[in-house]
C-alpha cells in the first residue's frame, strides 16, 4: 500500500509543480458552460484561482453557474451559429482582459444529433451539427486569436474519438474530423507566436450532447428519420435494420462512462500546465478500440466496424438480414411500431 501512496504523492507533486505561474491573474474563456464538460471545467478552474469567462447558450444556464461559483467567474451568452453573437462575445472578452490578453480559449460547445445512416439524412441535418461543432468553433476561434497571441497562451479544442475514425453516419464525425484538421493547422501556425494548441479526444461519455432525455431523445430522433424516409428507401433497409440500429445506439449510450471529470481534468491540464500535451485521449475505449481502429489498415477497420451494422433487407452480400423473413420484420412474434410525438 505504501508504494501506491508514494506514487500518488509523486504524481500530485509533479502535477502541481509543473503549473503555469500566477494563474490568479490569467483569464480563460470557456464555451458551452450550461452543462457537461464546460460547466464542470469552469468550476475546476475557479478553484484553481483563474479568472473564468464562461459562455452559456441560455440565460438560465448562466444564472445557475454564477450562483454556484465565486466573483472570479463571469458569464455571457453565446450562440456559435450566429456571427453577431460571436462578435459580441469576443468584444465582451476583449473588454474584460484588456492589454493582458486571453490566456486560454476552450472551444467546447457541441451537438450530436441528428445522426444515423447517411442515406437517411438531409443536407440540413448535416448543417445543423457542422455549424455548431466546426463552423461556429472556427469563427469563435478566429475572433479571439489576437487576444490569445497577446498572452502567448493556448487554445484547447474539444474533438472526439470520432475525429479519428468515423463510427457513425451524419455530421458529428464529419465535424470532428474538421476540428482535428483545423487544430493541426493553427497549432503549426501559432507556434511562432508562443501559442500552444491542445485537442481533447474523449471516448464514449455521458453528457447532454445527444439530447436532454438521452435514450428517449435518441429513439425519438431515429424515429423521425425513419418516418420521413421514402417507402423505397425503407424497404431497401427493412424495419429490422431500423430497430437493431436504434437499439445499438441506445446500448452505446447506456454503456457511456459517467465520470466526465476524466475529460475535464484533461482540459484543466491543457489550460494550466507549462507543457500541455497536443492530444489528450481520456477513456479506456479510446486507447483500446478507437485509436487502434484509426491505425489499422482501412480494410481491417472496415471489416470490424461493419460487424456493428445490421444487414439491410436488400443486401447483395452473402447471407440474409437477421430476423427478416420474406421482407417482414419479426421479434417475439410481434411487430414494433415507431411512435413520434
Amino acid at each position: 500500500m505504501a508504494p501506491i501512496t508514494d506514487l500518488s504523492f509523486m504524481y500530485l507533486y509533479f502535477k502541481n509543480c509543473n503549473l503555469v505561474r500566477n494563474l490568479s491573474n490569467k483569464y480563460v474563456f470557456i464555451m458551452g458552460c450550461d452543462s457537461g464538460f464546460g460547466n464542470l471545467l469552469a468550476t475546476q478552474l475557479v478553484d484553481r484561482g483563474m479568472r473564468v469567462l464562461a459562455a452559456c447558450f441560455t440565460e438560465e444556464g448562466a444564472q445557475k453557474l454564477q450562483q454556484v461559483t465565486s466573483y472570479q467567474l463571469q458569464t455571457t451568452l453565446l450562440d456559435v451559429t450566429k456571427t453577431e453573437s460571436i462578435k459580441a462575445a469576443a468584444q465582451w472578452v476583449r473588454d474584460q482582459v484588456g492589454e493582458q490578453g486571453l490566456w486560454a480559449l476552450v472551444n467546447n460547445a457541441g451537438v450530436g444529433l441528428p445522426n444515423g445512416p447517411n442515406e437517411w439524412l438531409t443536407k440540413e441535418d448535416y448543417v445543423k451539427v457542422i455549424n455548431v461543432n466546426l463552423v461556429g468553433l472556427i469563427e469563435a476561434t478566429l475572433h479571439k486569436l489576437p487576444m490569445v497571441k497577446k498572452a502567448q497562451g493556448r487554445v484547447v479544442k474539444m474533438s472526439s474519438s470520432g475525429g479519428h475514425v468515423a463510427i457513425i453516419g451524419g455530421g458529428y464525425c464529419v465535424s470532428k474530423f474538421g476540428v482535428e484538421a483545423f487544430s493541426d493547422s493553427i497549432r503549426r501556425e501559432l507556434h511562432y507566436f508562443g501559442v500552444k494548441v491542445s485537442i481533447i479526444e474523449p471516448g464514449n461519455y455521458r453528457t447532454s450532447i445527444l439530447g436532454k432525455k438521452d435514450l428517449e431523445g435518441v429513439e425519438k430522433s431515429m424515429c423521425k428519420l425513419w418516418e420521413r424516409l421514402p417507402q423505397e428507401t425503407r424497404e431497401s433497409y427493412g424495419e429490422e435494420y431500423f430497430h437493431i440500429y436504434t437499439d445499438k445506439l441506445k446500448n452505446t449510450m447506456q454503456l457511456a462512462e459517467s465520470r466526465i471529470s476524466e475529460i475535464t481534468n484533461s482540459m484543466e491540464h491543457a489550460s494550466v500546465s507549462q507543457n500541455p500535451r497536443i492530444h489528450y485521449n481520456p477513456g479506456l475505449d479510446v486507447k483500446l478500440l478507437y485509436l487502434p481502429l484509426a491505425k489499422f489498415p482501412t480494410p481491417v477497420t472496415d471489416f470490424i466496424l461493419r460487424r456493428y451494422l445490421p444487414r439491410p433487407a436488400d443486401s447483395v452480400r452473402a447471407g440474409e438480414a437477421q430476423g427478416v423473413v420474406s421482407g417482414v420484420w419479426r421479434r417475439g412474434g410481434g411487430r414494433r411500431h415507431c411512435r413520434v410525438t
